[in-house]
């Protein structure tokens, strides 16, 4: 009988070159390669952007970030590698959720249309109509209190 083997998933947040490339890598694979994104669009904000990437035994699997915007705080660029799919998407959101500032209000994120379901599970609520963005499906959605 084989054994199962338990995968390590981990989440840090980054800030030095070599970690950000694993993670721009990811999010240039999954944005621009698979969804066509245009490059331009994918990488702005990146400075004033705090960023996050997820490992599975290690290997580069997914990413995200959030930053402040003058509405709030805003989630976004969340990225998982299509060999990694199911379950680091959630330990992405939980991540960066917990590494807002305990005074941050109004927390909002623009939601793929696929996704919005994920965001749900951590008290996201769906506030106006479907809208395209990138010329991808999206709703925004506001995080209840």
């Amino acid at each position: 009988m084989p054994t199962k083997i338990e995968s390590k998933i981990q989440v840090s947040k980054i800030s030095e070159p070599h970690d950000l490339e694993k993670a721009f890598a990811i999010r240039r694979e999954v944005f621009v390669d698979e969804q066509n994104c245009p490059p331009e669009l994918e990488r702005e904000n990146e400075d004033i952007s705090t960023h996050f990437l997820a490992t599975v035994n290690g290997e580069p699997a997914g990413a995200a970030r959030w930053r402040k915007t003058d509405k709030g705080y805003k989630l976004e660029r969340f990225a998982v590698l299509s060999k990694f799919r199911g379950g680091i998407g959630a330990e992405l959101v939980k991540a960066v959720l917990a590494d807002l500032p305990a005074d941050a209000g109004y927390i909002y994120l623009h939601a793929q249309t696929p996704a919005v379901t994920l965001y749900e599970k951590f008290g996201f609520e769906k506030v106006g109509p479907e809208f395209e963005e990138a010329g991808i499906k999206h709703y925004k959605m506001v995080k209840g209190r």
